[in-house]
């Protein structure tokens, strides 16, 4: 029978296989270390800030604290792994190619949930053979509050934008963890070290943030083009510019990344074709398109319709009107949603005139609230009605 690690050997082995596989922090807290982290959630579902991401209230206990997820975890192992942009790629300066569709840098290769989660069950399985202890692992999608635990942790601190912070690796990185039954020896909390800057709140074009270190999801354009599903509000669409799934503002501009350093993991550096890929192309994608060009990408869970959605009002921020051909076509889409972003779209991209004329059969049409509805919104916008 192999020999039982000590808790000391046993968190050394464990940091040393997970750097191993790719992850570029480890750090250690005890489960019963959660703070005021149930009385924040608590505020922000009763402020409403979650939107319709019902999961958040329905979860809310659970999600609190661990050991109510696994009543018998005692200590957790918060990871870190980076996906920062390389220098070829400027999130900022690609909000400027407005022809072109700007793609959160987390999303511009494989999904991160299936590789981190794959390293984690090995190490975890490794960790369980030279331990006898019993592990659970998690990536995002389990009620966890992983920021928190790991600010806890030390693996970095919870900035005003909401986002974990880390002084060596900046603040491109995903976090997954890994639950055990063992007393592991246990790291230091980290402090906030935003100080007097904010930046981050300031360059949000949304106003997302009432106040430092809170989000309002409802305002923010991440959950806008991803969570959200339904006409996005109009006073979104222009602030949304050309970004179509995700947004980066409050990361890049944090001036703690400049110590970030380019990801070590091939699958979650950029593909070249979703660094600022052209909205004409992106808009020519049918069901089978779209979801053949994202295999294996965060993208494809949104679904081709709200995707295109995203493309759309993308498209009516372009400026190029050699897109209208092409936006037209969706005023035949079966989804109301798509045919509405397709009407702003076309507002926004046509001469006043013209488009009050195009669109004057369209008021006639039965049982399409949606596109009747925006029409009229965007002639009186134009002053023609």
């Amino acid at each position: 029978m192999a020999q039982v690690l000590t808790p000391i050997k046993a968190k050394a082995f464990l940091i040393e296989d997970l750097k191993a596989q790719g992850f570029d922090d480890i750090r250690i807290l005890s489960a019963d270390d959660i703070g005021n982290n149930p009385k924040r959630l608590a505020s922000f579902i009763e402020a409403n800030f979650h939107g319709s991401m019902n999961w958040l209230p329905e979860t809310e206990e659970r999600r609190s604290e661990p050991k109510k997820l696994w009543e018998n975890v005692k200590t957790i192992a918060m990871v870190a792994m980076r996906y920062s942009p390389d220098e070829s790629y400027d999130p900022l300066e690609a909000l400027n190619k407005k022809s072109a569709a700007t793609i959160s840098c987390y999303a511009q290769n494989r999904d991160y949930h299936d590789i981190m989660k794959g390293k984690l069950k090995q190490a975890a399985g490794r960790f369980v053979a030279k331990t006898s202890s019993e592990v659970k692992v998690f990536v995002d999608t389990a009620p966890i509050m992983e920021k928190p635990l790991a600010q806890q942790a030390g693996l970095g601190w919870q900035g005003k934008h909401t986002n974990l912070v880390s002084r060596e690796l900046g603040s491109w990185f995903f976090l997954g963890s890994i639950f055990t039954d063992m007393d592991l020896p246990i790291d230091e909390a980290e402090a906030d070290h935003c100080g007097s800057c904010r930046s981050c709140l300031d360059i949000c074009p949304t106003d997302a943030f009432p106040s430092p270190y809170k989000l309002d999801a409802r305002r923010c354009i991440s959950y806008l083009t991803i969570e959200h599903d339904g006409p996005i509000a109009p006073e979104f669409r222009k602030p949304m510019g050309n970004r179509i799934y995700g947004c980066d503002d409050c990361l890049a501009v944090c001036p703690w990344n400049k110590f970030a350093t380019v990801a070590s993991e091939a699958k979650l550096r950029a593909r070249a074709d979703l660094k600022s890929p052209p909205l004409a192309e992106l808009l020519a994608m049918d069901d089978s398109a779209f979801r053949r060009h994202f295999s294996g990408s965060p993208i494809k869970r949104i679904g081709r319709n709200r995707f295109i959605r995203n493309c759309l009002i993308a498209a009516g921020n372009s400026e190029n009107p050699s897109l209208v051909p092409q936006i037209k076509k969706f005023l035949c889409e079966a989804d109301p949603m798509v045919r509405g972003a397709a009407v702003w779209a076309l507002g926004e991209l046509m001469e006043a005139e013209k488009f009050a004329a195009f669109g004057a059969p369209f008021y006639g049409a039965e049982n399409d609230n949606s596109v009747v509805q925006e029409w009229t919104m965007a002639t009186k916008q134009n002053g023609l009605s």
